[in-house]
């Protein structure tokens, strides 16, 4: 019998809102932040950043970003990894 080696669990998280100025990364309003999800990848992560992103496109001031939670939940193994 052979043992698959599954692959690490890569969580991200993909949220935004509208922002004060589109030069910053201050949200206006902290209460409207849109948390669209947490993945377990990076690609599903950006698929998702990409669809809200789209359909925000006409809203110069609404961003969406993806944080790295799994860089946040455990730094050492991430610094072997960059």
């Amino acid at each position: 019998m052979t043992e698959t080696k599954a692959s690490p669990q890569l969580l991200h998280l993909v949220f935004g809102g509208e922002l004060e100025s589109i030069d910053g990364i201050t949200f206006k309003d902290l209460d409207k932040l849109d948390i669209v999800g947490v993945y377990p990848n990076y690609a599903t992560a950006h698929a998702a950043w990409k669809a809200k992103a789209q359909q925000t496109v006409d809203s110069a001031q609404t961003r969406y970003f993806i944080v790295h939670l799994h860089r946040l939940l455990d730094p050492e193994a991430s610094a072997t990894t960059r």
